[in-house]
């Protein structure tokens, strides 16, 4: 499985990314190994994910979570995978 991240950062802005293991992607932004946004913009904490069959799909579905308003990004998270 693949997964659509996103987590709020220090500054207040949120960053979205996708990977294969959450749990480690997310301890490599908190140490700062991350995205080079997440080194500037260190990680408070992980909002929410959603997982997809594949990469691609986690990677289309990165291009649609980015291209939304801030206020639609957690309901989007929270839709069902197969509502695209």
């Amino acid at each position: 499985m693949w997964y659509v991240y996103l987590i709020e950062c220090r500054n207040g802005s949120w960053y979205a990314g996708i990977t294969n293991d959450l749990d480690a992607r997310y301890a490599a932004h908190a140490a700062g190994k991350g995205a080079r946004y997440t080194r500037a913009n260190p990680p408070v904490k992980l909002l929410g994910a959603r997982a997809f069959p594949d990469r691609s799909a986690a990677s289309r579905a990165e291009y649609e979570i980015k291209r939304l308003p801030k206020a639609k990004k957690l309901a989007w998270l929270g839709a069902q995978s197969g509502s695209e």
